[in-house]
């Protein structure tokens, strides 16, 4: 043992000498930032938030593009406990496919398989997501996944060869569950949603929402005519 013990510390003091250390592990990859500048050319992209916003500004951010026999998401949330988009037949939730992104209580951001049950989300063990990548800052949840264009028929995995509405939600955790989304209304995507279709939407926020519509259209121009004109 005592002769072992000498080879293996000569070996080491060698080894430094000669400038050759011994091996370390391999530095874990960072997280790569999303690109926005390929929304609607190479990827599909939704925007909910602030107009302009991007992936690291906007209230929720989902991309989507075809990589072989595989679908690429890459979501992002003004969240610190999950961000999540769900496959839906109509607008309203139940009975949805969801992938959610959810941060831990050890700082990690796992990806997670759920079913809408009503208007609760039930995890699913069978979990479709590979290549799997999350991070947590600036008080942001951020997460890439693969996920197959089709699996054998599943009730709670839907075939992405086939359009649907996308649902998108996030809210908070607690320790490491997700609990009620942060609105009570969640954004939905206006139309059903081909994976062969790259487009780039943007959903104003509530806050962004208020002179949007015909009637406070008609008002403000109405307020302006009568200011600019005066009373008699």
């Amino acid at each position: 043992y005592c002769f072992l013990f000498l080879v293996f510390y000569l070996v080491m003091i060698y080894s430094d000498y000669a400038g050759y250390p011994f091996p370390t592990a391999p530095p874990v990859d960072p997280f790569a930032k999303i690109r926005v500048d390929d929304c609607g050319k190479t990827k599909g992209c939704f925007r909910y938030g602030k107009p302009g916003c991007n992936a690291e500004t906007c209230d929720y951010f989902l991309s989507y593009r075809r990589i072989g026999a595989d679908v690429e998401f890459e979501l992002s949330a003004d969240t610190d406990g999950w961000v999540a988009v769900g496959f839906s037949s109509d607008k309203k939730m139940g009975g949805d496919d969801v992938m959610a992104c959810v941060h831990d209580d050890n700082g990690r951001v796992r990806i997670q398989h759920f079913y809408n049950v009503g208007q609760w989300a039930k995890e699913i063990q069978r979990n479709p997501a590979r290549d799997e990548e999350g991070v947590f800052e600036n008080n942001r949840v951020t997460c890439r996944f693969k996920r197959p264009v089709y699996v054998p028929r599943e009730e709670t995995i839907v075939d992405l060869h086939l359009s649907w509405y996308y649902l998108f939600a996030w809210g908070p955790a607690i320790q490491g569950s997700i609990t009620r989304h942060d609105i009570d209304s969640p954004p939905v995507s206006e139309r059903v949603v081909s994976i062969y279709k790259y487009e780039d939407i943007f959903m104003p926020s509530a806050a962004y929402q208020t002179f949007s519509s015909p009637f406070c259209l008609l008002l403000i121009v109405a307020l302006t005519f009568y200011l600019l004109m005066g009373t008699p």
